[in-house]
C-alpha cells in the first residue's frame, strides 16, 4: 500500500471505522540515514491511534537501529515488520517477501528488532504465505516468527509469485492461525463486510486485514463494522457523500503540501482519483478527465456536474 495509506487517507479511513492502521513501509536505511523523504513516511496525528510504524531490510541489527529511531521521533503503537511485499526494487534489496527464502535470515531480522525495542512497544510482522507455489511454508515462518517474539503476524495469503493475481488462499491463512498461539490476522480478497464475517466464521484468525478494497472505497470499513453488529448489510455510499470525500481528500492533500503545490499534488493524486471513480456515473469519461486533472477546482466541477446530473 506504499503510495496510498498517507496520514490523510488514515484519518478518513479511522473516521470511516477502521480500527488499526499501519503507515506506508519505510526503508530502515532511509530511516539510519535521517532522510527527511523518508521520515515523513512514519508521520501520524494521534487520532489515528492504535498505529504502527511499517519498517522494511535485510539486517536485523541495522533494522533494530531504525524502530529506536522510530520509537524516539513518534513512540507508535507498534513496530509492523515487512515480509510480503512482492514489488522488484524491493525484492532486490532482500527486503519484503524476498526474506521468505530463507527462515534462518527472517528470524535474524525479527529477532534483531525485537531485541533492539526491548519491549517499549510490541513488534508484529506482515508475510505472505511463500516465495512460489512450490514453497509455501507460511505455517513455518510464522512460528519463527513467534519464537523471536512478535506478538501478531498479519497473513497475506498469496505467495510472491503471484503478486495480486488469483485467489488468496484462506486455508494456509487458517493453517497459520492454528499453527501459533499468538494472534493472526487474515488478509486477501476482503472487498465486503460479508467477506470480513465469512472469514472471521470459517478460520482461526484473530481479525481481518483490508488492504487495496479501501482504495476505491473507504467505505468498507463502516460497511463491516455494520454487517459484523447487524448480520447485515447496509446501503452503499451514496454518490454525493462519495464525492464529497473525494474532494475533501484533495483538498486535505493540497493543504499539506506532501506532494508539492497544487498542480504537483492533483498529478500525483491521479491514480486514487480513478479508483475512487470506480462505479460513478459516466466512469470511463471522468478517468479520461482524470488523467489531465491539475485543480481541486476541476474536481469540485466534476463533483457537481455528476451530482447535479442525478447519477
Amino acid at each position: 500500500m506504499a503510495g496510498v495509506t498517507d496520514v490523510i487517507f488514515r484519518g478518513l479511513c479511522k473516521e470511516l471505522g477502521a480500527d488499526v492502521m499501519v503507515t506506508e513501509f519505510v526503508s530502515a536505511e532511509g530511516i539510519l540515514q535521517a532522510d527527511a523523504r523518508t521520515r515523513k513516511y512514519t508521520e501520524f496525528v494521534e487520532s489515528q491511534r492504535p498505529v504502527g510504524v511499517q519498517l522494511f531490510g535485510a539486517d536485523g541489527q541495522r533494522m533494530g537501529e531504525a524502530a529506536k529511531k522510530i520509537i524516539d521521533w513518534k513512540r507508535p503503537d507498534f513496530i509492523d515488520l515487512n515480509f510480503g511485499c512482492p514489488v522488484n526494487k524491493v525484492v532486490a534489496k532482500n527486503g519484503g517477501s524476498s526474506l521468505l527464502k530463507d527462515a534462518s535470515l527472517v528470524a535474524a531480522v525479527a529477532a534483531g528488532v525485537v531485541r533492539a525495542v526491548g519491549g517499549q512497544v510490541p513488534v508484529t510482522a506482515k508475510m505472505r504465505i511463500g516465495w512460489d507455489a512450490k514453497s509455501i511454508n507460511a505455517v513455518e515462518v510464522a512460528r519463527t516468527l513467534e519464537d523471536c517474539g512478535v506478538r501478531v503476524i498479519a497473513v497475506h495469503g498469496r505467495t510472491r509469485s503471484q503478486g495480486y493475481g488469483g485467489e488468496a488462499s484462506w486455508d494456509v491463512i487458517d493453517a497459520v492461525a492454528r499453527a501459533v498461539t499468538v494472534p493472526v490476522i487474515g488478509n486477501g480478497d476482503i472487498a465486503s463486510g460479508a467477506d470480513v464475517a465469512r472469514r472471521q466464521r470459517e478460520t482461526a484468525v484473530s481479525g481481518v486485514m483490508i488492504g487495496r478494497a479501501a482504495m476505491g472505497n473507504p467505505w468498507v470499513f463502516r460497511e463491516a463494522k455494520h454487517f459484523l453488529a447487524s448480520g447485515g448489510s447496509q446501503p452503499p455510499a451514496l454518490l454525493e457523500e462519495r464525492w464529497h470525500l473525494v474532494v475533501r481528500h484533495c483538498r486535505l492533500a493540497v493543504e499539506s503540501g506532501r506532494h508539492g503545490n497544487e498542480r504537483q499534488t492533483l498529478t500525483s493524486m491521479r491514480t486514487r482519483l480513478m479508483a475512487y471513480c470506480k462505479g460513478f456515473p459516466g466512469a470511463k469519461e471522468l478517468r479520461q478527465k482524470l488523467c489531465h486533472v491539475e485543480s481541486v477546482g476541476e474536481i469540485e466541477a466534476m463533483a457537481a456536474g455528476s451530482i447535479g446530473d442525478g447519477g
